[in-house]
């Protein structure tokens, strides 16, 4: 059971229902009192997470359609624009222009781009998104849309350069952030660069490495520890804040 909840953990980007067994997923995150941002990579994935978050307090069923699964999905957007009004939830969503997936990535710009657009539209989405070697052209996106005037978008695992910190800091983005991602150079700077109120902290379950990062959903001692030793503050100080962003975000 949870203590005190000003300091429960942060995870505010895993995929709970790839875990080995998700029920257990999303029972250890509600225990623990977890602010949990539980994201999908399929429209058809978000109804059986949605209602298992319903059982819980603590966790939140995301709707997505991963940019690595556009080639063999994109027939499931019009489950997306059936299913966003339903939900102040998004992700994961984005680009990725690595080199497995480049061949779809015309088709991923107009999926995140009618994604974003239609959340820019509707309004009040927390939005999780994906930037691999994309962060200029998601950054794009958000702004050309709208998407940082009317929704709060959060980048998972980023890693832009300085200026595309600095450019995304002043759209009002988020950044979540992991232990293996902060062990690298790009993200000790971006730990320099983001005021402390725009960050949260993520795992990304269950895919960071196993000797460079925690698998475990809620798992975010880590990167707690490292962001406090960038701010020069004590862990409790950034649970508290993290934990206070993440409320602001999940409206309680």
């Amino acid at each position: 059971m949870v203590g005190d909840e000003s300091t429960a953990p942060v995870d505010f980007h895993c995929h709970l229902d790839l875990c080995p067994d998700m029920r257990a997923a999303f029972d250890r995150c509600d225990r623990a009192g977890c602010i949990t941002l539980a994201v999908t990579t399929t429209p058809k994935a978000f109804g059986r997470n949605r209602a298992m978050a319903a059982t819980t307090r603590h966790v939140h069923a995301a709707l997505g359609l991963h940019p690595q699964l556009v080639a063999q999905r994109a027939g499931e957007f019009a489950l997306f624009e059936e299913a966003a009004p339903s939900t102040r939830f998004i992700g994961e969503l984005g680009l990725d222009a690595g080199r497995r997936f480049y061949a779809s990535f015309a088709l991923q710009v107009q999926v995140f781009e009618r994604a974003m657009t239609m959340c820019a539209r509707l309004g009040d989405k927390v939005i999780s998104i994906h930037s691999v070697r994309t962060a200029k052209q998601v950054l794009d996106i958000i702004e050309r849309t709208g998407a940082h005037r009317t929704c709060m978008p959060v980048l998972h695992w980023f890693t832009g350069s300085g200026p595309d910190v600095r450019r995304a800091i002043d759209l009002g983005c988020y950044f979540s952030v992991n232990e293996q991602m902060l062990k690298a150079p790009r993200g000790r700077s971006l730990l320099e660069a983001v005021p402390l109120a725009r960050l949260l902290t993520e795992t990304d379950a269950p895919f960071q490495s196993e000797n460079d990062g925690a698998r475990a959903p809620g798992d975010v001692d880590g990167a707690v520890r490292l962001i406090a030793e960038s701010h020069r503050k004590r862990a409790e100080e950034i649970r508290t804040s993290i934990r206070e962003t993440a409320r602001v975000l999940v409206g309680k």
